[in-house]
């Protein structure tokens, strides 16, 4: 009798959250990749609907304290936000 695993709900979760990573990835890649106009926008329409699936699973774990991310400091906001809009005005 073969033995089969059993996954917590926290490790489905999880492996659904990589999962909707991994499919983002190669859409991304598809997407800028894609000399035809056509499938760019299809693969724009299923890169949406990827990402809108990885922040719900994000927020449903978030809820249940499994994967809590802890806010950045003011000050590095700041800075990020800083260097950011001086490359932007470098690039004009």
């Amino acid at each position: 009798m073969a033995h089969q695993a059993s996954f917590t709900e926290k490790e489905l979760m999880n492996d659904l959250l990589m999962s909707e990573k991994q499919v983002s990835s190669a859409y991304t890649v598809g997407i800028t990749e894609s000399s035809c106009s056509n499938l760019r926008n299809l693969l724009l329409q299923c890169e949406q609907n990827v990402l809108s699936n990885q922040e719900n699973i994000f927020q449903s774990m978030n809820q249940r304290g499994w994967y809590q991310v802890k806010k950045a400091p003011a000050q590095d906001v700041q800075s990020a936000k800083d260097k950011y809009n001086q490359m932007k005005s470098e690039l004009k």
